[in-house]
């Protein structure tokens, strides 16, 4: 019996033209350069507002960002037929030295013959997610550093705000939204096309939504210049979501909990016995580290490590603490709850580079484009790499206003 096959005489082709051989075109490049660039936009919402600047070329590391002081009031009355003298701008230039960032993906030759999918363009889709996550938090990072700071609920500190219940909680009002923007208004802060705008996580949205004076943004009358994310305002202050606003999270006391209990009272002692398990890890790790109790704060010299109920911890100083009082972790609210910082902005608060113009780049390399590195042409790869920097300009345009939410399960961002 005679058995018939099909043939595909095209796998033998050797002119076929793919996008992963050593004649990706000039189109091509930009087609993919493009998208890396279009599929990144969305995730810098922390750069919508600020001043872009072009990246500086052969002008080394360095990019100047302008800002100007407004003139003082004219109260001398013109005298007829006199001109004055003119008036001279106030600049100031504030300096800033850009870095790179940048990473890569690496495609096998078997994988890029075999595989069904365009490897090449979903290793752009994960390229470009990760490049804009990145240069997001660098320009988060450094709006977050402002110091003109105000906490809810009238509270002076990170540390000091809690949440015990619905009603008893520093999650943001309408009211703490009027005193920021009565903040910004008093320093005469520009509004950006009209109002000012926060950048807000969705758990902080979620909690001033509930208030009945909330405007969706599904209901503007005139919803053309909607901003990226954004999702409504309220007391003349626009939001826009994104799971990138900051969250300050206080790392767990162990792998294994949060916190941490006392096993049985300690009176004026260093030594501390738990009832949690303490791995080696965590003990090398709990070295320095800071915990509460009822408010008040206690540094951990060292730990020993050891079983539910055999753990112990070693204080920098004497301590009298209770049996079975809770142990919470330094850096966020009160009891380790989590923090969240919105920022509420004015115009020209600060400035960042510019994505396009070669602020954020696609890289392709093609199967053998290693040379003697790559000897059987086994391995391409496609990368980004970006110039960034931000810096703020005037910090009385911005307000940090940092709370708690309904909610403390945010992952670390």
């Amino acid at each position: 019996m005679n058995a018939l096959f099909k043939l595909n005489l095209r796998l033998f082709s050797a002119n076929t033209n793919v996008t992963t051989d050593g004649g990706l075109s000039d189109e091509m490049k930009t087609y993919y350069s493009d998208y890396l660039i279009d599929l990144a936009g969305p995730y810098l919402v922390h750069d919508q507002f600020g001043q872009k600047h072009p990246i500086p070329k052969a002008g080394g590391k360095t990019i100047e960002f302008r800002k100007y002081s407004p003139l003082a009031k004219a109260l001398t009355p013109l005298t007829e037929g006199v001109t004055p003298d003119g008036q001279k701008l106030s600049m100031s230039v504030i300096t800033a030295t850009v870095a790179q960032y940048g990473g890569y993906i690496e495609l096998s030759d078997v994988l890029l013959l075999t595989a069904i999918d365009n490897n090449l363009l979903q290793a752009t889709r994960q390229l470009a997610d990760q490049a804009g996550r990145t240069l997001d938090t660098v320009t988060r990072e450094v709006l977050q550093g402002g110091t003109n700071v105000y906490y809810a609920g009238g509270k002076s500190a990170r540390a000091s705000l809690g949440y015990t219940d619905a009603t008893t909680n520093d999650c943001v009002t309408f009211d703490d939204i009027r005193k920021a923007v009565r903040a910004l208004k008093v320093q005469n802060a520009p509004k950006i096309n009209g109002t000012y705008v926060a950048i807000v996580h969705p758990d902080v949205a979620y909690d001033i939504m509930s208030d009945s004076k909330w405007i969706n943004v599904k209901t503007y009358s005139d919803p053309d210049g909607i901003y990226e994310g954004e999702i409504g305002k309220i007391e003349g202050v626009r939001f826009v979501e994104t799971t990138e606003a900051k969250v300050y999270h206080a790392p767990d006391l162990t792998a294994g909990s949060r916190t941490l209990s006392v096993k049985t009272t300690s009176s004026s002692s260093t030594t501390l016995a738990v009832k949690e398990k303490i791995t080696a890890d965590d003990a090398t790790a709990l070295a320095n580290r800071k915990f509460t109790v009822d408010g008040v704060e206690y540094t951990i010299a060292s730990a020993t490590a050891g079983n539910a109920g055999s753990a112990s911890l070693t204080l920098s100083a004497a301590a009298s603490i209770t049996q079975n009082k809770v142990l919470y972790p330094v850096g966020a609210g009160a009891n380790g709850r989590d923090v969240y910082g919105t920022l509420i902005l004015g115009a020209d608060a600060y400035g960042v580079t510019e994505v396009t113009g070669g602020g954020l780049q696609h890289i392709v390399k093609q199967l053998g484009s290693s040379g003697t590195a790559d000897p059987l042409n086994q391995r391409a790869t496609a990368g980004w790499k970006a110039i960034k920097v931000a810096e703020r300009l005037v910090e009385q345009y911005m307000i940090r206003l940092e709370s708690v939410s309904s909610f403390s399960d945010a992952p670390e961002n």
